[in-house]
């Protein structure tokens, strides 16, 4: 039994030690919702096609050090309804102001405030893995 117990605890104390290395900065980034640096962007006058119906718009800039927390969205410094009339950037889609109920609100709903759920950077860069997906007919390039 003793010797039971004093496994359990060093495996335990390992597996925790090993946990707290990388997990817990990675945990932070992935809490804070901040998005990793990528290289070759698409140019950021391109606007990336669509390849199914319903597919969220792709992001056609880098959003490398972008903030976008429960207090702090810094996509609707520009893309917000009010600014986008000051940017020229695309304004968010309304149905971003809709709840999970369906009523219409005057602010961003919150199922739809953390934009990189659904909106992703697009960058010139080889898959990690192969994909043969293709674009639904009339979509894509």
């Amino acid at each position: 039994m003793m010797k039971k117990t004093i496994l359990l605890a060093t495996a335990l104390l390992v597996s925790s030690a090993f946990a707290t290395q990388d997990v817990g900065k990675n945990y932070q980034d992935a809490a804070e919702n901040v998005p990793a640096a990528f290289h070759n962007h698409v140019k950021e006058s391109e606007t990336p096609a669509l390849n199914y119906v319903n597919q969220p718009p792709m992001i056609p800039h880098s959003v490398a050090n972008y903030q976008v927390t429960k207090n702090t969205n810094q996509c609707l410094t520009c893309h917000s309804p009010e600014n986008a009339r000051i940017t020229g950037a695309t304004r968010i889609s309304p149905t971003h102001f809709t709840d999970r109920n369906g009523n219409v609100t005057g602010q961003t709903a919150p199922r739809r405030y953390f934009c990189l759920h659904c909106h992703v950077p697009q960058a010139d860069v080889e898959p990690i893995v192969p994909n043969e997906f293709k674009p639904m007919k009339g979509y894509g390039n």
